[in-house]
């Protein structure tokens, strides 16, 4: 066996061997049950956007349709300078919903960050204490905050959470592009659910998080991590797990599941899986770190052992066998998140999961020196 087959079953080890970890830590991670208690907690819901006239209309409506008294809810709208009708859309949207309260906000750029500025900007005049963040793409689910809502009522006051992560998922059509970015979604969220299982939570996603403002005071907001442009999610996560990880909580329900929308143009996913890979640079948990590198290496070393193949430098049964132990795996974290997220509708991701190395390898090689653009700007590492 040559040097090269070692190198992959090595990689290929270690790779497994995390993933593994990460099915064990989902099963750990109980469904949450919902009662009938009353409403009780007061939210703020604080929506970044910059160019989103197309799909605010369709947010507002989902926010405007939540089962949860209109009374206890507020509305903080942050534009990012848009140059599109956006502002027109919200303003529309508060005179048609005066019973709701809606406040619309310019952005203030303070930082490298815009979206990190824009919940910045928010929370001196958010009026309640939990505050949840959410995208100008996304659909909420009718019963999102009284989901929320009852998960803080039945956790004791003393241990109980001040930031909770929820799940995100893609509203996507019958095609192979938006079934590719589904599944690669589905296996970041069952690795977010893994990760809080085995007590070492790192990943969570903006369009569905929570978190209360005296937690964000206390842990000093977006200090120290302003420097990078995206971030406002799993950073602040990952500073709140180092000052008090008993307060970090991960909501398992349905009903509590935010829905966006993929992307229709192969350089716009490209430029956000780039954008998502960069942050990994800037982790602060050595396993996130520890996980990154593997899971990049573990992708690069079929992409290499292909190569190799076609150059006849390694044997195709190495390279075959390292395959189909990485889908095996990779097949079962996907089938949980599968049967969580979407109700275990059927898929067999083979198709994708041939194509997702050479995929997921350019993303990470090119995030760790190339710029990406985002909302129409341009942002270097």
């Amino acid at each position: 066996m040559g040097i090269v087959s070692i190198v992959l079953l090595v990689v290929l080890l270690v790779y497994v061997f995390l993933i593994l970890q990460l099915i064990l830590g989902f099963n750990k991670v109980k469904s949450f049950e919902v009662t009938d208690a009353t409403p009780k907690t007061a939210f703020t819901i604080v929506v970044p956007f910059r160019n989103e006239a197309k799909n605010l209309p369709i947010l507002l409506k989902s926010i405007s349709n939540l089962n949860y008294p209109h009374k206890m809810i507020e509305i903080i709208l942050v534009d990012d300078f848009s140059i599109d009708n956006s502002e027109r859309v919200c303003i529309q949207w508060r005179m048609k919903h005066e019973h709701l309260d809606t406040t619309l906000l310019e952005n203030l750029h303070l930082s490298n960050s815009p979206k990190k500025d824009a919940i910045g900007r928010a929370m001196p005049i958010a009026k309640h204490d939990w505050i949840v963040t959410t995208d100008a793409d996304c659909i909420v689910n009718k019963n999102w905050l009284l989901t929320l809502d009852n998960y803080i009522q039945t956790n004791p006051e003393a241990s109980g959470p001040e930031m909770i992560i929820g799940v995100v998922m893609y509203k996507a059509k019958n095609n192979w592009f938006h079934h590719f970015q589904q599944l690669d979604l589905m296996s970041l969220q069952g690795v977010t659910i893994g990760s809080f299982g085995i007590g070492k939570p790192f990943m969570c996603n903006g369009a569905n998080f929570a978190y209360t403002k005296k937690f964000f005071n206390e842990i000093g907001g977006f200090g120290g991590i302003s420097d990078t442009a995206s971030g406002d999610d799993v950073f602040l996560l990952q500073k709140a797990v180092i000052a008090n990880p008993d307060k970090v909580h991960y909501l398992k329900n349905r009903d509590s599941i935010v829905k966006t929308k993929p992307e229709n143009d192969l350089f716009k996913l490209f430029m956000q899986r780039v954008r998502w890979a960069g942050k990994s640079t800037g982790y602060k948990s050595s396993y996130a770190k520890l996980l990154a590198v593997i899971v990049l290496l573990m992708n690069l070393s079929l992409v290499v052992g292909f190569v190799l193949l076609v150059s006849s430098c390694l044997s195709w049964w190495v390279l075959l066998v390292a395959f189909l132990i990485k889908y095996i795996v990779d097949y079962i974290l996907l089938y949980k998140s599968n049967s969580y997220i979407r109700k275990g509708k059927f898929f067999v991701p083979i198709a994708s999961s041939v194509i997702y190395p050479f995929f997921s390898s350019l993303v990470g090689i090119y995030s760790l020196f190339g710029s990406f653009r985002w909302k129409g700007r341009k942002f270097s590492k």
